[in-house]
């Protein structure tokens, strides 16, 4: 199932991740319409080893499927941020051409340092991904 087929599928998505996968401790994540068609998705996952992964996504149902029409995701663990991603578009990067404008804001100098995310979609669910990105960083522990 594609949970970008309507809001309420994306939902339902949302609050299932944590029936879904044992490796979420917590969710605080809210899916909030701002009307039929627009909805904003916030709050935190919590999973093992300290980690947390924030989440703020703006997305559109008028067309569907839906689509993310920003976003941006801080992974955490024990208060440090480690890395985030957003889609804030940085045209005159050449190194980022090849996911424009999705990427990842690494160390050092995080603010500065950015790397290519083929993993992220405006057209997907990125959850799942990150998730996975999480599964694996937790299996370095």
């Amino acid at each position: 199932m594609n949970p970008f087929q309507s809001l309420t599928d994306y939902e339902a998505f949302i609050y299932g991740l944590g029936t879904q996968c044992e490796a979420i401790r917590r969710s605080t994540l809210v899916v909030v319409r701002r009307g039929a068609t627009v909805a904003i998705l916030r709050g935190e996952l919590e999973f093992n080893h300290e980690v947390r992964l924030t989440v703020r996504e703006r997305l559109t149902f008028d067309d569907l499927p839906g689509r993310i029409r920003e976003y941006g995701y801080e992974v955490w663990q024990q208060g440090q941020l480690l890395y985030w991603y957003d889609s804030q578009p940085h045209p005159h990067d050449p190194t980022l051409a090849d996911t424009h404008p999705h990427h990842k804001h690494v160390h050092p100098d995080i603010k500065h340092h950015r790397i290519p995310a083929p993993g992220l979609s405006f057209h997907q669910p990125n959850i799942p991904f990150l998730m996975e990105e999480i599964g694996a960083l937790e299996h370095e522990h």
